[in-house]
């Protein structure tokens, strides 16, 4: 079995939030005054999503000046470099961050500047994609793809909806169509929570170009079908969404059924931090758990490359690479 932190591989569906290192949080509160998300002895487990963006609501509150979000940015770089990650687009609530501290632009600019920092220091190319919270205002998506439009030279790829999947798309649909005229790509977080109807908004209402989550799109044999012709790419995050209860186990995960339906699978982790897992060691457990070899690891590698935002020639570069990993195996 080759090794899976040497495996080259794009990582789509991460939220920067959670990636903050617990020794960085704590200095970070420490410095602000605020006090510190316990930790806990172990991997989380949640009893389904609001208890998890109740607890990551802390972690959010830590972040206060743009030295915080600059390390963050850049330590998110360092650490996605040791799981072989060569391009990454890393989803932030920007707009929350900016109306919640007095200043939209400041915190994307920060994380902008360390992400520019940490593809320096460690040769990840970074993207952004601007997320916001399905349950807030229709007017702070617009100054999310306001942010998004502004910054898409500095590295703002695409936007997309985050949260409880009992609130609809379809208020937004204009945000999305203006998305897309400004060349923007789309990824919303669907299919995780609720069922095939939640994929089918994201892609129609929502013109989705990729689905964070979509695991119950299995749900439906015809918008599997649809999804499929479509070739619209899943970020799967197994270790998540066990975390979370939305799935029981890994041996109950549809991880192997979705792509023995022919749907296009990324591998991801989703909230790294708070679960306790690396990109590298979810590739691992996705092979342990399942009995995938190193053939199947590097299509699931190639698979994250091909459905990523990067350009022709990153994405060849990419594939190159994942190549010379499967040949070396």
């Amino acid at each position: 079995m080759g090794d899976v932190a040497a495996l080259p591989k794009a990582h789509l569906h991460v939220h920067l939030e959670s990636t903050v290192r617990w020794d960085t949080l704590a200095q970070i509160a420490a410095a602000n005054g605020m006090p510190v998300p316990e930790r806990g002895d172990g991997p989380p487990v949640f009893a389904g999503f609001r208890p998890f963006a109740d607890r990551n609501a802390l972690v959010r509150e830590c972040l206060r000046t743009p030295a915080d979000f600059r390390r963050v940015a850049r330590e998110f770089c360092a650490d996605e470099a040791a799981s072989g990650t060569r391009y990454a687009e890393v989803t932030f609530t920007a707009a929350s961050h900016g109306e919640r501290l007095g200043d939209l632009r400041m915190p994307l600019l920060a994380v902008l500047e360390g992400l520019a920092e940490g593809r320096e220091e460690h040769g990840v190319e970074c993207r952004v994609i601007l997320d916001h919270s399905r349950r807030r205002s229709v007017e702070r998506a617009w100054r999310t793809l306001e942010l998004a439009v502004a910054h898409a030279a500095d590295g703002v790829v695409g936007i997309g909806m985050a949260g409880d999947e009992s609130y609809p798309l379809t208020p937004f649909a204009d945000v999305f169509a203006a998305a897309k005229d400004a060349g923007l790509r789309i990824s919303h977080h669907a299919g995780e929570m609720n069922g095939a109807g939640s994929v089918r908004e994201a892609i129609e209402a929502g013109r989705a170009d990729r689905l964070g989550h979509g695991i119950r799109v299995l749900d439906d044999p015809d918008l599997v079908a649809e999804v499929r012709e479509r070739g619209i790419a899943l970020e799967v995050c197994p270790s998540s969404n066990v975390a979370l209860g939305l799935v029981p186990s890994w041996p109950a995960h549809p991880l192997p059924r979705l792509r023995d339906a022919g749907l296009t699978v990324t591998i991801n982790t989703d909230i790294p931090v708070i679960i306790g897992v690396t990109l590298a060691q979810e590739y691992a457990r996705v092979r342990d758990g399942f009995g995938y070899g190193d053939d199947a690891l590097a299509g699931l590698a190639r698979a994250s490359v091909t459905a990523s935002f990067a350009d022709a020639a990153t994405r060849q570069r990419l594939h190159k690479e994942i190549d010379a990993w499967a040949a070396t195996g």
